[in-house]
């Protein structure tokens, strides 16, 4: 059980997968930071609002006498957030990836393979024709 952890753990896949996870925290993070700082004040202000996360107020009354609001500024937010490292994820490393499969496929040599012979079966065949032929003759 524990040389199965073992091969498991050292895998390279898990070791990448590891240092992925740690830089997309890291990444998101930056994200996070230009979207509250950034794009949030800009289209709160298209709503009239001090940021995003607060635009779009809908308040609904309650029984208790104090309302509760649901703001759809905020899904807004985390929808331009998304799309953001969406799109830094695919320019930053997707492209870049294709681009260097491209190339990596472009100098790897074409091998041509040669004409298939004939088959054990075909060779017998012609055999045994020639063999016919000079028994005839």
């Amino acid at each position: 059980m524990l040389s199965g952890f073992k091969t498991f753990i050292l895998r390279g896949n898990v070791i990448d997968l590891a240092v992925a996870v740690v830089i997309g925290a890291a990444f998101t993070a930056v994200v996070n930071t230009i979207v509250e700082a950034v794009f949030n004040p800009l289209i709160g202000a298209l709503f009239n609002a001090e940021t995003l996360s607060t635009a779009l107020p809908v308040t609904i009354p309650t029984a208790g006498g104090e309302d509760a609001v649901i703001y759809f500024g905020a899904v807004i937010a985390a929808l331009v957030q998304f799309l953001l490292v969406a799109v830094v994820v695919y320019f930053a490393i997707v492209a870049p990836m294709n681009y260097a499969n491209k190339l990596a496929a472009a100098r790897k040599p074409v091998v041509i393979e040669p004409e298939a012979g004939p088959t054990e079966a075909e060779l017998l065949l012609q055999i045994r024709d020639l063999l016919a032929k000079q028994n005839n003759s």
